[in-house]
């Protein structure tokens, strides 16, 4: 499933206009979406430096993370928050996106697969949803090169979703806690130096 994702996305990229790109037309390159594909999608490009994108993609996690708490079935369709599948990226940007998801489902498909199946199941989401409500938040927040961890984190528990895979939720938590002393490390640093942290974000944009 995920190889055959990855090539999908491959040519998405190839195809796409020579313009500014929705959000939504990136979703539709997967096919059918669920909470998994979605969380990983939007988390993408807050790995990459693209400022100003995790303010908002943030939001769009955070209504993930609500999905998981209502314990919505995890396979059934999914969609983006309208304000979220309206944002446009310049085509470059766009494509650098679709190559990076295609590398990552390529990756997944080699090293991911069904097992330790209790932590992604139903019973599971409540703690999920909480995980990834706190890396959406630590995402908004305006910490200086603060999305890469939480970014990651989120699109390890969605390849974990997506491919039934408990030891990719469990690499997520490790993440998420490198996530957390990251972002405390560096809140800590800035009160310690007596730096203002919008001195710093004007340095590293988020």
């Amino acid at each position: 499933m995920t190889q055959a994702l990855s090539e999908r996305l491959r040519g998405a990229a190839a195809d796409l206009p020579q313009d500014r790109v929705p959000l939504q037309t990136l979703a539709e390159a997967h096919g059918p979406a669920a909470q998994g594909t979605l969380m990983i999608l939007l988390a993408a490009p807050c790995v990459l430096p693209v400022p100003g994108v995790g303010s908002v993609l943030g939001w769009g996690l955070l209504a993930i993370a609500i999905t998981l708490w209502r314990r919505q079935d995890l396979d059934a369709s999914a969609s983006l928050p309208a304000r979220v599948a309206d944002i446009h990226l310049p085509s470059l940007w766009a494509a650098r996106v679709l190559n990076l998801l295609a590398r990552f489902y390529a990756a997944g498909g080699r090293i991911a697969r069904t097992r330790m199946t209790h932590l992604t199941g139903t019973g599971a989401q409540r703690w999920l949803a909480a995980k990834v409500a706190l890396m959406s938040l630590l995402i908004v927040l305006p910490i200086p090169l603060g999305n890469l961890f939480p970014a990651l984190t989120l699109m390890l528990v969605g390849m974990g979703l997506v491919a039934r895979d408990g030891l990719a939720i469990l690499a997520g938590g490790i993440m998420a806690g490198v996530s957390v002393l990251f972002s405390a490390a560096v809140v800590g640093a800035a009160w310690f130096w007596g730096v203002e942290l919008w001195d710093w974000i004007q340095v590293f944009p988020v």
